[in-house]
């Protein structure tokens, strides 16, 4: 399964995201792949204020599972609907 961290340079809370996530990625074998909004002004303007935001699947086709904190619930019910 991948995970996709939308995230911003300066961003404390993605930092937050990110170091909650770790163990996760770790542990589970997920892929995590981190995009900067800033560099990409369509996504910038779609999520904006929002940053972090935490999506199961990919940029494109990916469902939001929470921004600013870490929602451990949502993860796991992502885990769980792909088998993992």
């Amino acid at each position: 399964m991948t995970f996709t961290l939308l995230i911003r340079a300066y961003c404390h809370l993605c930092d937050d995201m990110r170091t909650a996530l770790q163990p996760l990625v770790s542990r589970l074998g997920v892929e995590l792949v981190e995009i900067d909004v800033d560099a990409h002004p369509e996504l910038e303007q779609r999520y904006g204020d929002l940053v972090p935001v935490l999506l199961a699947g990919d940029v494109d086709t990916g469902r939001e599972l929470c921004h600013y904190h870490l929602d451990h619930g949502a993860v796991r019910c992502a885990l769980n609907a792909s088998g993992g």
